[in-house]
């Protein structure tokens, strides 16, 4: 059988899934989420449900058309009064689709987003540290890494660093305390325990993390509704990891379309044998 024939049989089975598929009414917590395309210098979007862990459909691009496409393409409008919570990260499109799409959805911004921008600042302060402290060198992955996970060397490395009191370790201070603030509270908690990590970054004099604090404040809405509801894309990362593992074992795709019908056919959770 020719690629071509395995191609249209795969996508037949797509659609047959997706015409069947009768469960999509009852959905009622979203994920959006980007993944490159094309060694990276393109992205899909991809919509999936945490609840039952299927991708529910794919748009090509990540900003405002694509992410109003993927939506609009995948519920009725009484289908979209129906959703209570959509988590995404702080991509622009993402966030004026949720409220111009699904104005009765509560926006949640996603924990694993928000401490890799921590990360990151964390990095970047290291960075900048080390051109004046050489102890600091060859030691990113010990402020990167879970502590439970560092080996002996790297714990008696990172404690050696952490007791000087570094700039780089009142960072990762500060990030790791965002880390320890405990998501599934009530609103009013999670309120207060934001405001006062935002309050502290703020007051830390250290520019990348007042960068990112600031960042936070402005999304500060989001950032709570995910403490409170505990909702986030943890989910919608594994399917991240799977996708990959598709992308990787077809040596990459030409096509959206024949992308969005891999990743439907592996992981949409459809019916896809014929009568």
């Amino acid at each position: 059988m020719s690629f071509i024939q395995v191609n249209r049989v795969l996508y037949n089975a797509v659609e047959r899934g997706l015409a069947r598929r009768k469960n999509i009414g009852e959905v009622r917590h979203i994920c959006m989420d980007e993944k490159s395309f094309k060694h990276g210098h393109e992205y899909v979007t991809v919509l999936s449900s945490p609840d039952t862990g299927a991708v529910l459909n794919v748009s090509h691009g990540r900003k405002i058309e694509s992410a109003k496409k993927v939506i609009n393409d995948t519920f009725t409008q009484e289908q979209k009064q129906q959703i209570q919570t959509a988590s995404t990260d702080m991509l622009p499109a993402y966030i004026r689709t949720v409220k111009e799409d699904l104005p009765g959805t509560k926006l949640c911004h996603d924990r694993f987003h928000l401490v890799k921008y921590l990360n990151e600042a964390v990095d970047m302060v290291r960075r900048k540290e080390t051109k004046t402290q050489e102890e600091l060198r060859h030691s990113r992955y010990i402020w990167l890494k879970d502590q439970a996970n560092l080996t002996e060397k790297q714990r008696l490395k990172f404690e050696a660093i952490n007791n000087v009191n570094y700039e780089t370790a009142r960072a990762w201070r500060i990030k790791e305390n965002f880390r320890d603030i405990t998501f599934n509270q009530s609103p009013q908690e999670a309120f207060i325990l934001f405001t006062r990590w935002c309050r502290d970054a703020l007051n830390s004099q250290i520019p990348f993390i007042i960068r990112v604090a600031e960042m936070f404040d402005r999304h500060m809405v989001g950032i709570v509704n995910a403490m409170a509801l505990n909702k986030g894309n943890a989910m919608a990362e594994r399917l991240n990891g799977k996708i990959q593992e598709i992308k990787v074992s077809a040596k990459g795709y030409r096509t959206f379309e024949n992308f969005r019908a891999a990743i439907l056919f592996y992981h949409g959770k459809l019916y896809l044998y014929p009568q």
